[in-house]
């Protein structure tokens, strides 16, 4: 995002606060006390202080589901995630492994000082930003560490409270809320793209607590489940507080079958749907997402078996009721799908962004066989640090999915709940509404199966919100977190699979009367002339030996509860503070 700064003074400051606080430690005394009584003056000073905390936002890496935030089981990289398949390390050095706690110490400093500013609008405006991206840190803490020490001051060198224990996860995460409502309360309730207002206070209250609520009614061994509902009815609140204020609108430029990929795949963003984007721009900045998407040796993303297989029919119908699903060619699996299917996963005869010629078929450059291109721009930005599409990170969709879930979760939804929220995205593309009672009056058995703790009345059409989810939110880094706090780890386990083929040798894929795919088994001498795709299975083997779906996988997952819903703490954060106790398991 491109944060200029006007001051030539705060140039100098931040080098001074750079130089003066080590990224990764809290405990290094600080020299900045002559500036800061010199600053925080004006409207102005505090401006250009908190326009630093914008690098704090994710970055393109949101998306990435090699080695970012979308990794999950959604999406399977050539490079293998170690949070995915089960081998996560427990770091060494101090303040690595996401234990890091420098971005509070700049927040905290801005805290400590805004008060001297006489403007007493901009206070309110600039503390607001400042607890806005507390709460984000603190919830991004929480999400990986559970109980964390909370600190709300600047801590000095020799201060008691840096070698303190963790605090409780209910300390921590009252004092978080308290935070995001301070931010809703006096940011500002403007449309702005690339700055953080009212609206973006509401999204991130919302995701929070319907994380929190969740999480404690899912997670019964912290015996938190009596406060669940409260977390619940604040993301329902939150959620419908910005769906109320008409602010914003889902994104349709392009109609039914264009709009859902349109909406990621453009270079620039606009505040239709989008409430806040990172920028990207050749004049100051490019990101390298869609060559970690295309490229055969670095990325090469394949959608999994199971998530294709979540999407409806276009009628509405379920597709894994559909006899030999399961065996089912690519061809026709793909067809009369929900639409966004093919806005997320190139099609049979797939056409690169804004262009008309069909693309070869090249099941080079995916793992499963499904090629991503859910945010892959044109074909000028596939190389490495080449794209500048604007990365979306908090859309009004969200909001409609938070409010649908935790209405489901506390037991209160109503058709009239679904209508404004769920069905609005289906009406996006052209699909039939989600029907309250049929939904519960018939559960879907393969939902189920991934999640074998929901129960009640409303069990149905929390897997019917749970597959919406899925659906519309794919690779934008909110996966992991839903799987944590649905208590749903275990459905990482299950084989992550792409592609089925019957036997080897050569397939149509894109029904033209022409081979376009050829699997052998280390001889490719009986290839067909013209087939674009060459795949050996001895290098990419298929779950049954000479049949079956690619399984890029092989070694088993691992999830083992409850030690990996956490992250673990540093060995030498743990040597140096007494105090703090490893996570269980680690």
């Amino acid at each position: 995002m491109n944060y200029k700064i006007s001051k030539i003074f705060f140039i100098i400051l931040s080098v001074i606060l750079i130089q003066s606080c080590n990224k990764n430690y809290l405990d290094r005394s600080t020299l900045d006390r002559p500036e800061a009584d010199q600053f925080f003056n004006s409207a102005a000073d505090l401006e250009a202080y908190t326009n630093s905390f914008y690098n704090f936002l994710p970055d393109y890496r949101l998306y990435d589901a090699t080695y970012g935030l979308s990794a999950s089981d959604d999406v399977v990289s050539l490079i293998q995630p170690v949070q995915v398949i089960g081998k996560r390390l427990v770091p060494v050095a101090r303040g690595t492994g996401g234990w890091a706690w420098s971005e509070l110490r700049s927040i905290n400093f801005l805290l400590q000082n805004y008060h001297k500013c006489p403007d007493e609008s901009a206070k309110l405006r600039y503390g607001g930003l400042a607890r806005f991206f507390r709460a984000s840190f603190y919830f991004d803490k929480v999400k990986m560490f559970g109980d964390v020490p909370w600190y709300s001051k600047v801590l000095e060198a020799g201060d008691e409270e840096l070698y303190k224990a963790r605090d409780p996860r209910s300390l921590v995460m009252d004092s978080v809320l308290a935070d995001i409502n301070n931010a809703v309360q006096n940011l500002t309730a403007e449309v702005k793209l690339n700055r953080i207002t009212k609206y973006t206070a509401l999204l991130l209250k919302a995701r929070i607590c319907l994380y929190e609520g969740t999480f404690r009614k899912y997670h019964t061994e912290l015996n938190m489940q009596s406060t669940a509902d409260k977390w619940l009815q604040d993301a329902a609140d939150a959620a419908y507080q910005l769906i109320a204020s008409k602010a914003y609108k889902l994104f349709t430029t392009g109609g039914q079958t264009a709009a859902y990929r349109n909406l990621f795949a453009r270079n620039d963003q606009d505040v239709v749907e989008t409430i806040l984007a990172r920028d990207y721009n050749p004049s100051f900045g490019r990101h390298t997402l869609a060559y970690l998407m295309t490229s055969p040796t670095q990325g090469s993303w394949g959608a999994t078996k199971d998530f294709v297989n979540s999407f409806l029919k276009k009628d509405g119908s379920r597709f894994t009721d559909v006899a030999g699903y399961d065996t089912m060619g690519f061809y026709s699996e793909m067809q009369n799908r929900d639409p966004r299917l093919t806005q997320s996963v190139a099609e049979f005869r797939f056409y690169c962004v804004w262009e008309t010629n069909i693309e070869p078929v090249n099941l080079n450059v995916t793992t499963t066989g499904y090629r991503v291109i859910k945010a892959l721009p044109t074909r000028d930005q596939w190389g490495s640090n080449a794209a500048i599409n604007d990365i979306i990170l908090f859309r009004y969709a969200e909001a409609l999915l938070t409010f649908a879930e935790a209405k489901a979760e506390l037991n209160t939804l109503t058709q009239a709940d679904l209508d404004i929220s769920i069905n609005l995205l289906r009406d996006r593309v052209g699909m039939p509404h989600l029907s309250l009672a049929a939904s519960n009056s018939n559960p879907d058995p393969y939902m189920e199966s991934f999640s074998p703790n929901v129960n009640g009345a409303n069990k149905g059409v929390i897997l019917e919100i749970r597959r919406e989810r899925r659906i519309e939110m794919f690779n934008e880094g909110q996966r992991w977190n839903d799987l944590m706090r649905w208590k749903n780890g275990k459905k990482l386990e299950l084989p992550m699979v792409g592609l089925y083929f019957p036997r080897l040798g050569a397939f149509d894929f894109n029904n033209d009367g022409k081979f376009d795919v050829f699997l052998y088994d280390g001889n490719d001498s009986g290839a067909p002339s013209g087939v674009t795709s060459k795949i050996n299975i001895k290098q990419r083997p298929l779950t049954k030996g000479t049949s079956g779906n690619f399984y890029p996988y092989r070694d088993k997952v691992i999830f083992t509860e409850p030690k990996d819903y956490y992250y673990p703490l540093p060995l030498e954060d743990l040597t140096l503070n007494s105090n703090l106790t490893q996570n269980p398991g680690w």
